[in-house]
């Protein structure tokens, strides 16, 4: 029977040296993977905040005609005087409508946020007879498109006289499902029972254990519910469209979109596009201030996620 030499130690070592290094080589790669995969994604979603910038620097003719492209700045910049165009036109009309953004985006945002943290809190929280099936209703609501509920909503508002005022849209904003599926997600894990066992045994109430003990724990969650609520509130479209007539409630999207009906069919008449354009980047800036100012908030909750 013949037996198998061994090998020598020269190829020994020829393995030894090739497998470390195809392994290093696929270490190696990884990274670069994700290193092209990242700059993409960040192209493809900076490329529309940068021709929103360019844009707003041209005139009407230079949105259409400008001899830079559509991706750079033309030759005649005329940021300046877009703005005070836009400030100006029909008698300052934007800032009331941005003025409505705020405070519709404020009170629908605070006062859902506020509604989402007491009945997330509640349901993690308590006991009560009908919890699952309430929040079953709660998670099948979550199913259901918001603009599936405009018009039964116009409905509702024009019986009871509401349609046609501010409350017609602060009203549906302070609804938010997610917020509370959120909120009692969070607060399942992020408030301990001991803790708060340990409270009522000292003699502390309901009220003073959630406003002392839970509000505080809370905060990560309750930051991005409340940023999540200005957002949704801030872009809603077809709500105020379908509830508002008077051209003085209007909230930016509503009323950039109607300068965008005027341009469009103006013809060889008025032409806005240069407004609408620069009103949207206006209109952007709050959100990004926001996303700023509420990020350390997002960032001590995952620290606190990483130490639990």
């Amino acid at each position: 029977m013949a037996t198998l030499a061994p090998p020598s130690p020269k190829a020994l070592k020829a393995a030894q040296h090739s497998a470390p290094q195809s392994g290093r080589e696929v270490g190696e790669r990884r990274p670069l993977f994700r290193s092209i995969v990242l700059i993409g994604m960040c192209f493809y979603f900076l490329v529309p905040l940068w021709w929103l910038i360019v844009a707003s620097t041209k005139t009407v003719n230079g949105l259409f005609n400008g001899s830079a492209g559509s991706l750079w700045f033309d030759k005649n910049v005329d940021f300046f005087g877009n703005l005070s165009q836009l400030f100006s036109q029909s008698g300052g009309i934007y800032l009331q409508w941005l003025g409505n953004s705020f405070l519709y985006a404020l009170t629908g945002g605070v006062g859902a946020t506020v509604l989402a943290v007491l009945a997330g809190y509640g349901f993690a929280k308590y006991a009560f007879r009908g919890r699952n099936v309430s929040f079953a209703l709660l998670l099948g609501s979550v199913m259901v498109p918001v603009t599936a509920l405009v018009l039964p909503t116009f409905v509702l508002f024009s019986a009871i006289g509401l349609n046609n005022t501010i409350w017609a849209v602060i009203l549906p904003s302070l609804l938010s499902p997610f917020g509370v599926y959120l909120m009692r997600v969070y607060a399942q894990d992020a408030v301990p029972d001991e803790l708060l066992d340990a409270a009522r045994v000292d003699g502390a109430g309901d009220a003073k254990i959630f406003f002392t003990i839970a509000l505080p724990l809370l905060r990560p969650a309750i930051a991005t519910v409340l940023l999540l609520s200005i957002v949704a509130t801030w872009n809603n479209y077809f709500l105020p469209l379908a509830v508002l007539s008077d051209p003085k409630l209007f909230p930016v999207t509503v009323g950039l979109g109607q300068w965008l009906q005027l341009s469009a069919a103006a013809g060889g008449g008025q032409q806005l596009w240069n407004l609408i354009v620069i009103g949207a980047l206006v209109s952007v800036i709050p959100l990004i201030l926001a996303f700023v100012f509420l990020q350390r908030y997002w960032q001590g909750g995952l620290s606190l996620g990483s130490l639990k």
